[in-house]
This record gives C-alpha cells, sequence and structure tokens, in this order.
C-alpha cells in the first residue's frame, strides 16, 4: 500500500485497481486528486502488482474484500472524508466490500464496474472451470483480453505492452469467485448501503457489459445517485484521450457533495 500526501488535505481517495493491473497504472489519476488537495491511498489487490501473492489467484473473492477494508481503515486514521473509487473489477470489489462492511465512506465513485462480461467464456469451459474449481482451483489460463480493447491511448497501451507486472492469466479460482461476486451484486442489491454515488460508464466498452452496470444502477434505492455514460469511450474512462474532462466531471460532483 502507499500513500501520496497533499498539506491540507480536505479529505482521502482511497482508489482501487482493475483486473490484471497495478496501482503504478494510476499515476495521473493519483496526481490529479492530489492537485485538488486530497491524500490518495491506493494499493495492489491480492495476486496483482507488486504483491507476494500467486499471480492471477485468490482463494475467496474475500481476500479482496478484507484488503479494500484495510486500505479504508488506514484512511480512518487522517480524520478526514474519505472517498472510494473502484475501476472494472475494482469497482466489483468497492460494491461488495461496501456490502460487507460498514465503513465511513462519503462518496463513492465506479468507473465500468465489472458487473457483467462482454465476451464471457462459452458454455464449456465454464462446465470445465466448474470442475477444474474443485480439483486444481489454481490451474491458470489466458485472460484472452484483446489489445487495444481497453482504452484508445497510445501512450497507455505501449507501457502496458511492455509492463512486467501486469497479470495475463487468471485462475480458474479466480474466475470463479469473479462470477459469484457478479451474482451477489445483483441478486443481493439491498445490501448496497444508501451514500452517494457516482457511476461513469464506457460508452464503447469491450470488456464490462455496461447494460448490465446500468441495470443495477437503475435498481439501487439511493438518495443521491448520478449515472454518467460517455459516448464513444473505450473501458478505461481515466486513461482515454478524453481523460480530463472525465475528471471534470468526478470533480463537479465531488464539489456538488461539498456544498
Amino acid at each position: 500500500m502507499w500513500k501520496w500526501e497533499v498539506s491540507n488535505a480536505k479529505g482521502v481517495f482511497v482508489i482501487v485497481h482493475g483486473a490484471g493491473e497495478h496501482h503504478g497504472r494510476y499515476s495521473w489519476l493519483v496526481e490529479k486528486w492530489n492537485e485538488e488537495g486530497f491524500h490518495v491511498i491506493m494499493g495492489d489487490l491480492p495476486g496483482q502488482g507488486t504483491t507476494t501473492r500467486r499471480r492471477g489467484h485468490i482463494d475467496s473473492f474475500n481476500d479482496y474484500i478484507e484488503t479494500v477494508a484495510g486500505w479504508v481503515e488506514q484512511a480512518e486514521q487522517y480524520k478526514l472524508p474519505i472517498y472510494l473509487l473502484g475501476h472494472s473489477m475494482g469497482g466489483l470489489v468497492v460494491i461488495r466490500t461496501l456490502m460487507e462492511k460498514d465503513l465511513p465512506i462519503e462518496v463513492v465513485l465506479l468507473s465500468s464496474p465489472c458487473l457483467g462480461l462482454v465476451r464471457p467464456p462459452s458454455k464449456g469451459k465454464q462446465a470445465l472451470a466448474k470442475v477444474l474449481n474443485v480439483f486444481s482451483p489454481a490451474v491458470r489460463f489466458p485472460s484472452n483480453l484483446e489489445p487495444g480493447t481497453a482504452t484508445r491511448n497510445e501512450d497507455v497501451l505501449q507501457k502496458d505492452a511492455e509492463d512486467p507486472l501486469y497479470v495475463r492469466k487468471v485462475s480458474v479460482r479466480w474466475y470463479r469467485e469473479l462470477e459469484k461476486a457478479m451474482e451477489i451484486v445483483h441478486t443481493k442489491i439491498e445490501k448496497f448501503p444508501d451514500m452517494p454515488l457516482l457511476l461513469l460508464q464506457a460508452g464503447d466498452d469491450r470488456i464490462c457489459d455496461k447494460e448490465r452496470a446500468q441495470e443495477w444502477f437503475n435498481r439501487l434505492l439511493l438518495r443521491e445517485k448520478a449515472y454518467k455514460e460517455w459516448e464513444g469511450l473505450f473501458h478505461e474512462v481515466f486513461n482515454e484521450p478524453e481523460r480530463e474532462e472525465v475528471f471534470q466531471y468526478a470533480k463537479s460532483f465531488m464539489v456538488m457533495r461539498q456544498l
């Protein structure tokens, strides 16, 4: 876990990254929130980035939940408002964490949350995964994400291609736990707490199913929520060429909350 601190901070952002990636891919976003007067706390989820867990593998989705809850606990030490931001699978982790833990979060921001997949494995592969999950849960397979599907930002794509920390294989158990987490989010939606929520959705998301995300959002019974779909943007809205516009929109939501 890392901390980026600023003088006279007005709050703390805890950021949760997506599948396969790590905290190092968020330097631009960290800098932007620092410039706006927020401390930032971020780490690498178990099995990803610099963590010592087996790469691309978890025993349970609870591994993620406990990790994020620990980051929030660290943020509480500042005694400032805490803001929780999750991207893609990190968005799913944030939702599941808030469903299971009573955390003092001021605002939740979700970026193209993984609440369904555009190209899920075939029925045959899913059947095989169920068997392997019992006998060989740590067996890993390529994630099969096509190059260029996450962002149109050429600089980011080039760095990703050369990134030794990027996880390109995931275990059978990891996938089964992802499936289970997505199902829980949809079937037990009433467990999500009533807190301000902003969902930023890529309009041309080729990884996570935007319709499933919007369906979940529409069913939420929250007093304050906002949904913004960015037409033509790929999955990683905070990496897209239009990311400054996306950030300013997120910032405006924050400003409204501080009035």
